[in-house]
């Protein structure tokens, strides 16, 4: 019975590839490889990273991947003792018989450190066409980066002088010894990120405090007049400076409007009060009397008291009461008015 061989190996062009079946081993250049179909299993992958990860940082990912499969090529020729010259004359030959495309090193310097590499029909290409992508794509000009940092012994990075992508016969990459580095290029996303989303954060930030500043100049402190020549401003939590000069200045807009004779400041809801808060009160009644309104505090507590006292505060004409009734009433008193009932 003849026994089938289950070991099998094929030199292309001086590249060597070799198949054990029983040990279920693909080998290319006596290493381990495996085969994508290109255009389906391949992108495939390349599209689910990039729906994860978004097209941004895909790019990065796969320019970064390339780069350090780069290094690992470099890596692996170098240990064959070769010199580096001959290396780099074989390599297009090894990515040609790959299955990477028509790989073609234009030229190179060992001593400048300098490189162009043309691509034609690469599988990144062919990838990125079936995406329909408009830009060259990342991963191969970053692997050929990567190859050329390692055999240069320097870091080498590139930019793209033609695309086949956007219509050009073929990719053609610069290389040069540059401080660019994947890692940095990561770094640079991340921190560009984190500052975009600062920058939203804030905006949303401003966004909203200029929203509530609007809704509290609306609904706090209103200007309520009780009847002709008498208004009431209830006084309402904390007043910093510009609350107080919103107030100020809302109040003495409207005073000649109303024509009011007595401003009657309701304090019975005012917090934290310390001296800003009654130099201004200070401050509001006496702009509020060059217009010719005589003010009025109600709802003077025990402790608020103690406060303007301790300050120094001779404001002490100012007639003050315990409750807004009180306030009312002594402001109709002084104008000759009062209120009774209907008969």
């Amino acid at each position: 019975m003849e026994t089938k061989s289950s070991k099998y190996e094929i030199n292309v062009n001086g590249s060597l590839f070799d198949w054990d079946l029983d040990d279920a081993t693909f080998r290319f250049e006596n290493d381990d490889v495996v085969v994508f179909w290109v255009n389906t299993a391949f992108k495939t992958l390349l599209d689910s990273i990039e729906e994860i990860s978004g097209e941004e940082s895909a790019k990065l990912v796969l320019e970064t991947a390339g780069y350090r499969t780069g290094k690992i090529v470099s890596k692996f020729y170098l240990e064959s003792n070769k010199e580096k010259e001959d290396i780099i004359n074989h390599l297009p030959n090894i990515y040609l018989t790959a299955g990477w495309g028509k790989t073609d090193i234009v030229s190179f310097c060992l001593e400048e450190k300098k490189a162009i590499v043309r691509v034609n029909s690469g599988w990144e290409y062919k990838i990125n066409i079936a995406q329909k992508k408009k830009t060259e794509g990342t991963f191969l000009p970053g692997h050929w980066a990567g190859v050329l940092s390692g055999l240069f012994e320097t870091n080498i990075w590139y930019k793209v002088r033609q695309s086949q992508v956007q219509g050009d016969q073929y990719s053609e990459y610069e290389f040069f010894e540059s401080e660019i580095t994947p890692s940095q290029n990561i770094s640079a996303m991340i921190k560009e990120r984190t500052q975009s989303a600062q920058k939203e954060l804030e905006k949303e930030i401003a966004e909203q405090t200029r929203v509530l500043s609007e809704i509290i100049k609306e609904i706090s402190s209103p200007i309520i007049p009780v009847i002709d020549s008498i208004l009431v401003i209830p006084l309402v939590g904390r007043y910093e400076e510009l609350r107080a000069e919103e107030l100020l200045n809302r109040t003495l807009l409207n005073l000649p409007r109303y024509k009011a004779e007595y401003l009657i400041l309701d304090l019975t809801a005012l917090k934290g009060v310390d001296q800003y808060t009654l130099d201004f009160l200070k401050k509001f009644v006496r702009a509020a009397s060059l217009l010719g309104s005589n003010c009025i505090f109600v709802g003077i507590s025990p402790e608020l008291s103690l406060q303007i006292i301790e300050s120094g505060n001779k404001e002490t004409q100012i007639p003050c009461f315990s409750i807004l009734q009180q306030g009312i009433t002594h402001a109709l008193d002084q104008l000759g008015l009062e209120i009774s009932l209907k008969r």
